[in-house]
């Protein structure tokens, strides 16, 4: 079963382009995925794969020719390979359309992290040897650090 998310949220919407705003939404998006890496999925977010190109691809400013060339397609791209949508923050195009896409591939689409199963919980629960309930995430990461080759990042 694929565990990967798409975490969509604003980029540049709202921030007329300051580059601190603009942070501030990446960091926002990262804060999910950190929360999501640790109930046992595998986060992705598009501007991981676009940002980096940027630069190398010869972009000048945010939203010029390069960069558009660039940042929705990439996320477009990655869409079908996630099992999942989760769609943070305020008004966006770009995650509302990448909401779209993954409505049109069928993919899960959540507007909240509390929506999404928890991995670590099924994991537990189909495995008939570690039948048993973790009530909270000190006696999970105990658990999982018993059962599991690497537990990094919990």
């Amino acid at each position: 079963m694929s565990l990967l998310k798409l975490v969509a949220g604003p980029y540049r919407s709202g921030t007329n382009d300051d580059s601190e705003l603009i942070q501030a939404n990446v960091d926002a998006m990262v804060e999910v995925a950190l929360e999501l890496f640790r109930q046992g999925h595998l986060p992705v977010l598009g501007e991981w794969f676009a940002l980096p190109l940027f630069d190398h691809a010869g972009s000048q400013l945010t939203g010029d020719k390069i960069f558009n060339g660039i940042f929705h397609p990439i996320a477009r791209r990655l869409v079908p390979f996630c099992n999942a949508c989760l769609r943070i923050g305020g008004p966006s195009s770009g995650a509302d359309d990448m909401v779209e896409i993954a409505k049109k591939h069928g993919k899960e689409i959540y507007y909240s992290i509390e929506e999404i199963p928890l991995v670590w919980k099924n994991y537990l629960a189909n495995s008939p040897s570690r039948q048993l309930e973790c009530e909270d995430s000190e006696q999970m990461k105990s658990v999982l650090s018993r059962h599991c080759v690497a537990v990094s990042g919990l």
